[in-house]
């Protein structure tokens, strides 16, 4: 079953407790717990990488890095969901980026490399082991100095930011994906998009009842933005599942 961070990303692989100092930010979980499952055929995934934007040279290094120092590597977005990233938000003209779950800064720094000149990126999150990482390499980045790292947690932050951000990336603990939509509409610009991560959580969200709370959450949260009168969303099946948030108003 998938490990819950708190006020943070989720992970929905095999974590390895007690590296890193981390052990307090996961409630405990079963330890036979299973790899986040593919939701395509391994050898499609890799083809669909190969065949789309290339990651930069420095997320190539700082995912790698997430992958033999981290707990929950897996955590990290990747290339393909970076690429994703990258292309809608040059497609909606980004110069804002709300970011909820640092995590190592991979999603940030996918922004940042594709934000014009005078764009920024909002990020936070509650790990400060994870985000020192990501502001190491941050810092070695030529577009570092776009992303604005807070830390604490997501609610608290989100409640003290002023809008419009034209990209909101949900990508945190699951029990509070709700409050995160619902915040996020407050903050969004006229031409933004909310992007929420893991929507189809391990392809747990098709067990009725749901087998845990954070399967729960995640199913509350896909009903509440398929009936939310002020939004269209469309659901796809990139990595763990992502769900494009729309408002309405825009196709008046």
């Amino acid at each position: 079953m998938p490990w819950q961070r708190v006020q943070g990303r989720a992970c929905t692989g095999p974590c390895r407790p007690g590296r890193m100092g981390r052990t307090t930010a996961y409630r405990s979980e079963p330890e036979n717990a299973t790899p986040m499952k593919t939701l395509v055929p391994p050898e499609l995934e890799a083809y669909a990488e190969t065949h789309s934007m290339p990651e930069s040279e420095i997320c190539r290094r700082l995912r790698e890095e997430t992958f033999r120092t981290m707990d929950c590597p897996q955590m990290c977005v990747g290339p393909l969901e970076g690429a994703f990233l990258k292309i809608l938000a040059r497609m909606v003209s980004a110069m804002r980026v709300l970011d909820i779950g640092t995590f190592t800064g991979y999603s940030a720094l996918c922004f940042a490399e594709v934000l014009p000149p005078g764009g920024a990126v909002v990020t936070c999150d509650i790990d400060p082991v994870a985000t020192a990482l990501a502001r190491r390499f941050f810092a070695e980045s030529p577009v570092g100095s776009k992303i604005d790292l807070r830390l604490g947690p997501a609610l608290e932050t989100m409640s003290g930011l002023a809008g419009p951000f034209d990209v909101v990336f949900i990508d945190a603990d699951k029990v509070n994906y709700v409050k995160y939509f619902q915040r996020a509409m407050d903050l969004l610009s006229d031409r933004g998009v909310i992007v929420a991560d893991n929507v189809l959580w391990n392809g747990e969200v098709v067990r009725h009842p749901p087998p845990d709370a954070t399967t729960a959450a995640i199913q509350e949260f896909n009903r509440v933005v398929r009936h939310d009168p002020r939004v269209d969303t469309v659901m796809l099946t990139v990595r763990d599942g992502i769900a494009l948030i729309v408002p309405k108003s825009r196709a008046r």
